[in-house]
C-alpha cells in the first residue's frame, strides 16, 4: 500500500512551475509508460498550455487547483477545482486560465 498527498504535491509543483522558464511542472504519481494506468499531476502557470495532441487512451483531467480549459476542435469546457473533465477521443489541448494543477489519468490502449 502507498499513500500520496496530492495537496502537498499541488503546492510543490505549482511553486516549481512558477519558477520554471517553461511555466510547467509535473510528476507521475502512479504507473508509467510500461503500465496500462498512468496518473500524472501537472502544474501550469496562467497562460501556459499543453498544445493539441492525440489521446493515447481513455483519460480524465481532475482539476485540483485553478481554472483550465480543455478544447477539442470547436468545442471547449472550463474546469475549476473539484471538476472532473472527460478527455475526448480526439485531438485536444489544455490551457491554464489561472495558475492551475490537474491530475491527468490515462488508461492506455492495448
Amino acid at each position: 500500500m502507498q499513500k500520496s498527498s496530492l495537496t502537498d504535491l499541488t503546492d510543490q509543483l505549482l511553486t516549481a512551475a512558477r519558477g520554471a522558464s517553461s511555466g510547467r511542472g509535473a510528476q507521475t504519481v502512479h504507473g508509467g509508460h510500461t503500465k496500462t494506468l498512468r496518473q500524472t499531476v501537472i502544474a501550469l502557470v496562467a497562460g501556459q498550455r499543453l498544445d493539441e495532441h492525440e489521446n493515447p487512451g481513455e483519460a480524465t483531467v481532475h482539476v485540483l487547483h485553478g481554472l483550465v480549459r480543455l478544447a477539442s476542435g470547436t468545442a471547449s469546457c472550463d474546469g475549476t477545482a473539484g471538476d472532473l473533465l472527460l478527455v475526448p477521443d480526439a485531438r485536444h489541448s489544455l490551457e491554464a486560465l489561472q495558475d492551475s494543477v490537474v491530475l491527468l489519468t490515462v488508461a492506455k490502449r492495448m
